[in-house]
């Protein structure tokens, strides 16, 4: 069977993940890449594995290592999303005085800006008559430039961002020397910015994180740098990924659209709901078996390498009952999509506000918003970890019109 990760239709993706789930909530098989993993795809062995103790990162971990020097290593890896306790402990302490849910919330007003002026140009391209890519329109420019404000990027340096990003988020995929050029290209110029901020600090995320201390701890050059790049590269493309499949999937379920349209307090529901049901995520970062684990009858050797399939646990029918069925209405939805345990990521109020405003304002400017052609399945991004959607072609029609 082909491995679901490298599959850039949706439909063959799905069925990927289905075929692996209907041979049993694990198994040990052999990733594209050639490493051989436990590939978790069940509800109930995900969350147990992913809160388990001895289910820990790796200093192994990560692309290409045979490949990648240690200074660039140490530059993008010592965050807290790759470390285990104590450090983990530590460091999502320092990060989390920082990045406050109160900083989150004080963002509303400012997403809601951003996505009405990039309404704005898609009504504008609208106009036209031609389909408009949603990707680069709108579900990539919103998460973008909240990022880069919140962290405290100049919008000059954005594309090349965008290029960097996307290399690294995907690099199974890439060769050995796109990465590490990508890489080393965004840990150079994380670097330059942290140097600009100390000697010239500014109400943004990243001054704090360089002042932020609990006592005399703080983050070191490496820890903060690497907290950076994890932001960066993966602060934007959950969110990217989390419009764009979300708007897919509701133009596919017109009955769920609708309903949400006449019922819009519904809407954090719903983002929820798409978490779960076409989630930005295929996989979470690998673990390693600390100890040997015994769980639904298998047996996890110490060393050996788990991957939690997030997007297959999601649509467990033992947890949900139909599972590959969009339902905006299901209650108690308690998905993996963040993830679960000490690494559940501590960005998922930002994404699910972003996502939030992102779908009500789109749809409330364009609530003839149509799929250009329903009949294609948009291509995705091949890869681990990553479930997003290249290029979506829709017609707007703003209201009114």
């Amino acid at each position: 069977m082909t491995s679901p990760f490298t599959e850039t239709s949706g439909t063959a993706r799905r069925q990927g993940f289905a075929e692996l789930a209907a041979a049993g909530p694990l198994q040990y098989v052999v990733l594209f890449t050639g490493v051989p993993v436990w590939l978790v795809t069940g509800y109930a062995e995900a969350r147990a594995l992913l809160a388990h103790p001895a289910v820990v990162r790796s200093p192994l971990d990560g692309p290409h290592r045979d490949h990648v020097f240690d200074d660039l290593v140490n530059s993008m890896d010592r965050h807290m999303l790759g470390a285990n306790p104590p450090d983990h402990t530590r460091m999502r302490k320092l990060v989390s005085a920082a990045f406050t849910r109160r900083r989150i919330e004080l963002l509303a007003p400012r997403i809601r800006e951003i996505a009405t002026g990039l309404l704005d140009d898609l009504a504008g391209q609208a106009s036209a008559g031609e389909p408009v890519d949603l990707v680069d329109a709108y579900s990539y420019p919103l998460p973008i430039t909240v990022i880069c404000e919140l962290i405290g990027i100049p919008p000059v340096r954005r594309a090349d961002f965008r290029r960097w990003s996307s290399v690294v988020v995907n690099a199974a995929v890439h060769s050995p020397e796109v990465y590490v050029e990508s890489a080393l290209a965004m840990v150079e110029f994380i670097r330059e910015l942290i140097e600009d901020k100390r000697v010239d600090p500014a109400d943004d995320l990243l001054s704090e994180l360089i002042a932020v201390r609990d006592g005399g701890d703080r983050l070191s050059p490496d820890e903060l740098t690497s907290m950076v790049f994890l932001l960066l590269a993966a602060g934007h493309e959950t969110t990217v990924n989390l419009i764009t499949n979300g708007v897919d999937a509701l133009l596919r379920h017109p009955d769920q659209l609708a309903l949400l349209k006449s019922e819009p307090d519904r809407l954090p529901a719903a983002v929820e709901e798409l978490l779960r049901y076409d989630g930005p995520l295929q996989a979470a970062i690998p673990y390693v078996a600390a100890e040997r684990i015994e769980i639904a009858g298998a047996s996890i050797a110490p060393g050996d390498v788990i991957v939690m399939a997030l997007f297959a646990a999601n649509r467990d029918d033992a947890k949900y009952g139909r599972g590959d069925e969009l339902d905006i209405t299901r209650p108690d939805n308690q998905h993996l999509a963040f993830g679960h345990g000490i690494h559940h990521c501590l960005g998922a109020p930002l994404a699910r506000l972003e996502g939030r405003i992102a779908l009500g304002l789109l749809f409330e400017r364009f609530p003839e918003l149509r799929l250009a052609d329903p009949d294609q399945d948009p291509p995705r991004y091949a890869g681990l970890l990553m479930n997003g959607i290249r290029e979506l072609p829709v017609l707007p029609n703003p209201a009114g019109s």
